[in-house]
């Protein structure tokens, strides 16, 4: 009984983890790509260096929904919480 409640109570952490770093990210996304339009507009000279600026922070901050998977993975397949 212990051991279907481990492998229960994992199995929704890993879906919160993978739900929650995603939405995150999906507002992470949507904040610096919504400053840099903004950037933009006010100064248009310097669209190259905002564009990169963006394009880095966006990978980085993808990053993260990729770390909560792997720690899902884990969760689901090589549960460190059973013995």
């Amino acid at each position: 009984m212990e051991h279907a409640i481990i492998v229960a109570a994992s199995v929704i952490a890993a879906a919160l983890a993978i739900g929650l770093s995603a939405f995150g990210a999906a507002m992470g996304d949507g904040q610096v790509t919504a400053k840099a339009i903004e950037g933009i507009a006010r100064q248009p000279e310097a669209k190259g260096s905002i564009m990169t600026t963006m394009f880095i922070s966006v990978g980085l901050i993808e990053s993260i929904p990729i770390i909560a998977a792997v720690i899902a993975i884990v969760l689901v397949f090589a549960n460190p919480f059973i013995k």
